[in-house]
């Protein structure tokens, strides 16, 4: 066996994937501040920037394209080279394909530690290229600097009809609210990092990591939903209450229908959780309510932090069923999770 069969890559991660994201309120002190000093009056092209959280940076070039530019990177969220690379990538390119846009090229980020080997290197670049072509794009060129802990993702352009655009806050009253990938990434991956979980549950999480959004948000595009984003590091909890925030809006989600990857309830009770869900329960925590029949092990797992999760979307109640079923046709297992009223941006757990 070779090194980058037998590298253990979370032993080498302080935290993983998403779950490494500084947290929602310490980024909030630095990001708003930083917003005020510049005025998007003065930059008409720039759609979306600084002046509220969405998945991505958006100008207008013409009537006709605009480009979206994003970046992410992240620690060893599993084991192996190749994996790591695959999943970093399409959590990566998938701020594109929330705002509505498709890939157009990319570009490594790399930190890497001079005490292992390259063959462990080539493996993460090889599983980020093979997403990046199968996300339409091409692969440009990179930066790469020595670091005792490993991180990679990308810096990723993209392009989209400027009114076209898919935001966080288009959701309105009465939508549905969908998913397009079951939930809990970040106990399957401390569990890893524990050398708790069982090897079938990392394989379907990394597969289920390692699947793009693209499919997902042309089908999206198709049947003209409102408001979607991507579900990562702030999980369902998190991103849920910006969209209903920036819609002025409640999201209800019914937790009988949330689906959880196999092993996400069982290292749940256990108490298996990322040091993200902490701190995403200690911030968002504000805006949620829980009905008395949510139990303690679920109210915990909604603040979940995900690595390249799916899309959470809303679209009318009267086009929800024909999403879902086009989801289905193109192989997404996409589920309804509940439903948007009138608020202030709040998340019911019922």
């Amino acid at each position: 066996m070779t090194v980058v069969d037998t590298i253990k890559m979370t032993s080498l991660a302080k935290a993983a994937g998403c779950a490494a994201k500084l947290g929602a309120g310490d980024l909030s002190e630095v990001a708003f501040p930083l917003a005020r000093l510049f005025n998007a009056q003065d930059h008409p092209d720039l759609l979306i920037g600084l002046e509220e959280p969405d998945d991505a940076a958006v100008y207008k070039l013409n009537d006709e394209q605009a480009i979206i530019s994003t970046t992410d990177f992240f620690p060893p969220v599993v084991d192996h080279p190749y994996w790591f690379g695959a999943i970093a990538a399409a959590n990566a390119m998938s701020d594109v394909f929330a705002m509505g846009g498709e890939v157009l090229m990319a570009i490594n980020l790399v930190a890497f530690p001079a005490s292992l080997e390259m063959d462990v290197l080539r493996e993460i670049l090889r599983g980020g290229a093979e997403k990046v072509r199968q996300g339409g794009g091409v692969l440009a060129g990179g930066h790469t600097i020595m670091d005792d802990e490993p991180k990679y993702g990308l810096a990723v352009t993209g392009i989209v009809h400027p009114d076209r655009i898919r935001q966080k806050g288009g959701a309105k009253p009465g939508d549905t609210i969908i998913l397009t990938k079951p939930l809990g990434t970040g106990v399957i991956t401390t569990a890893l990092k524990n050398g708790k979980a069982h090897d079938d549950h990392v394989q379907t999480a990394m597969e289920i990591m390692a699947t793009l959004n693209r499919d997902a948000a042309q089908v999206a595009q198709e049947l003209d939903v409102n408001g979607m984003t991507d579900v990562t590091g702030y999980g369902i909890t998190g991103h849920g209450h910006e969209m209903a925030r920036l819609s002025n809006t409640n999201f209800h989600i019914h937790t009988a229908n949330l689906q959880w990857m196999p092993g996400a309830l069982e290292y749940a009770e256990q108490g298996i959780f990322p040091g993200g869900q902490g701190r995403n329960r200690a911030y968002y925590g504000r805006w949620v309510d829980f009905d008395e029949g949510v139990d303690d092990v679920m109210r915990n797992l909604v603040f979940d932090p995900q690595t390249s999760g799916g899309l959470l979307i809303t679209i009318e109640a009267h086009k929800s069923n024909d999403l879902v079923a086009a989801l289905h046709g193109r192989g997404i297992d996409a589920f309804v999770v509940g439903d948007v009223t009138e608020g202030d941006g709040r998340i019911v757990f019922s």
